[in-house]
């Protein structure tokens, strides 16, 4: 009877081990940072971002100085010089907004040069990254950097640094 049970625990410890599943994980911030290539598109986005987003202020404020010529010369305006000041500042301040979603809205100018600029570089790390997997024999890739909530990984599992190096950057 000890026996049986004894071969019935390594039989199922035979099956379960021949079921498992390989996984690893990766850093992707890690190894974003170690491509000269990703922080110098970085640097150019930020670059962009700064200069597009002081022309939006420059708008505004040239916003802002003109609704505050218009507060201190409301008393001396006729009704209609009024409302053609209101209707000035409302274009101006609408053309002002409108720059901004040009610039950083959804599909704005910043996204799209993102999309240009980083999306080359993404692509080759994840073929990097399915081209570890195959080799490796891997089910499963994580991404450490992700809001995926990891609370402990082995650095066995961490696989960061072999894509590194299949990109050419090793450390």
């Amino acid at each position: 009877m000890k026996k049986l049970i004894i071969a019935l625990c390594l039989l199922a410890g035979v099956t379960f081990t021949g079921n498992a599943q390989k996984f690893a994980m990766v850093d992707m911030e890690y190894i974003m940072k170690n491509i000269p290539a990703y922080e110098t598109a970085n640097d150019q986005l930020n670059q962009i971002s700064k200069k597009w987003q002081s022309e939006v202020e420059e708008k505004l404020q040239e916003v802002q100085k003109l609704y505050k010529n218009y507060q201190t010369e409301l008393v001396f305006l006729s009704d209609e010089m009024k409302t053609k000041r209101e209707e000035e500042i409302v274009a101006k301040e609408k053309a002002a907004q409108e720059l901004k979603r040009t610039y950083f809205g959804p599909e704005g100018e910043l996204f799209k040069k993102r999309q240009s600029l980083m999306k080359p570089i993404q692509d080759e790390v994840y073929s990097a990254i399915q081209q570890i997997s195959k080799d490796q024999g891997l089910e499963l890739v994580f991404d450490k950097s992700s809001s995926m909530n990891v609370i402990f990984t082995s650095p066995k599992l961490d696989v960061s640094d072999a894509v590194l190096k299949k990109l050419g950057y090793s450390k």
